[in-house]
């Protein structure tokens, strides 16, 4: 089967031929219907060698961390999947038995590093191939009637900026302000989620007005490039207090700079980007109680949770659609930042 991957240290990614996986005991063969692009996917293929190979991610690495596909077949043991289903697949695999595992959030396994758990295509083989090769069936979630290409990048995009999101959902009542930070794969849909479930004014930041543009179609209230004086134009906005919740998904220097003066007393700052900004926190660096988090992708139930959310029309995905073999040329255009929205590679 075809498979795209990242197999040098500093070089682009390239299709090849490998074997397709046949299903052991306990797992599934999903036949992939599509696969999602992602930043992080970038993040880790312009990583040194050193740093590389503290993350464990082994080379070659066949890339793409959002799948979804039919169900081609079946291992031995397995129940509650049926051959031809579409399904969606839940990428923070975990160990399914450590204390954060049995309520559900795998995406925070404390066993995973030391009993060499990696989700697809950040450490186990990914979706962008023909077929992916499912660890086991509680990591697939039913797509029903959803299209798996409009709705793939759901399983990262849509469900890492809905737990970010669900965190501070008590701050976000009537008359409060969110800060989205990067209007981006991430940004436009977790200014939908917010829409869709908070009465908060939203307020988009980018240096891209292509993506502020986006913002705007899905339902930003206020979009701005960023610039010197966006700290003080958004302090303007709500009377000086500040945000009640900051969400940065980019996560540079900047950016984490810029949620820090704009964040209100008892605000949340949230840094979901990768982008390598560190934020100094102590006593005056931030304003009064403020909560600091990294969350992490989401929960299993989170991720029916979004797709919930999909099927009544409240969240959608902007997507650019690439073919396998051009899976390459998708890279670029991410690294160039001329996606709009989310790539998508479809078999």
């Amino acid at each position: 089967m075809r498979a795209l991957q990242y197999r040098a240290i500093g070089s682009a990614p390239v299709l090849v031929e490998v074997d397709q996986p046949e299903p052991g005991p306990g797992q599934v063969l999903l036949k992939v219907s599509a696969a999602g692009v992602c930043h992080s996917d970038q993040f880790l293929m312009g990583l040194p060698q050193e740093q590389y190979d503290a993350y464990g991610f082994g080379l070659p690495l066949t890339l793409g961390h959002e799948g979804a596909g039919t169900v081609e077949a079946i291992g031995a043991g397995v129940t509650g999947v049926s051959l031809g289903e579409s399904m969606a697949v839940y990428g923070p695999w975990g160990c399914g038995r450590c204390h954060m595992c049995a309520q559900g959030k795998e995406n925070y396994c404390t066993a995973a590093a030391s009993l060499g758990i990696q989700p697809p295509g950040l450490g186990a083989p990914g979706s962008m191939a023909d077929y992916l090769l499912i660890d086991d069936a509680r990591h697939l979630v039913p797509l029903g009637d959803l299209d798996p290409v409009a709705n793939v990048s759901l399983t990262d995009a849509g469900l890492t900026p809905y737990h970010a999101i669900t965190l501070s959902l008590p701050k976000l009542v009537a008359g409060t302000t969110a800060v989205v930070i990067g209007a981006g794969g991430l940004g436009h849909v977790g200014i939908q989620i917010l829409k869709a479930m908070t009465p908060a004014r939203v307020i988009a930041v980018d240096l891209s007005e292509q993506k502020l543009e986006l913002a705007r179609s899905v339902g930003a209230d206020e979009a701005m490039l960023s610039d010197g004086d966006t700290a003080s134009v958004i302090r303007g906005l709500t009377g000086g207090l500040g945000a009640s919740v900051v969400i940065d998904f980019v996560g540079a220097q900047p950016t984490v700079e810029l949620a820090s003066t704009v964040v209100a007393v008892e605000g949340d700052l949230t840094i979901v980007g990768i982008g390598g900004g560190m934020l100094p926190v102590g006593f005056g660096s931030v304003p009064y109680d403020v909560a600091v988090r990294t969350p992490y992708w989401g929960t299993r139930a989170e991720l029916m949770e979004v797709l919930d959310l999909a099927r009544a029309g409240r969240i959608t995905v902007e997507t650019e659609v690439f073919s396998l073999a051009d899976a390459p040329l998708a890279y670029e255009k991410l690294h160039a930042g001329t996606i709009r929205g989310r790539a998508v590679i479809v078999p």
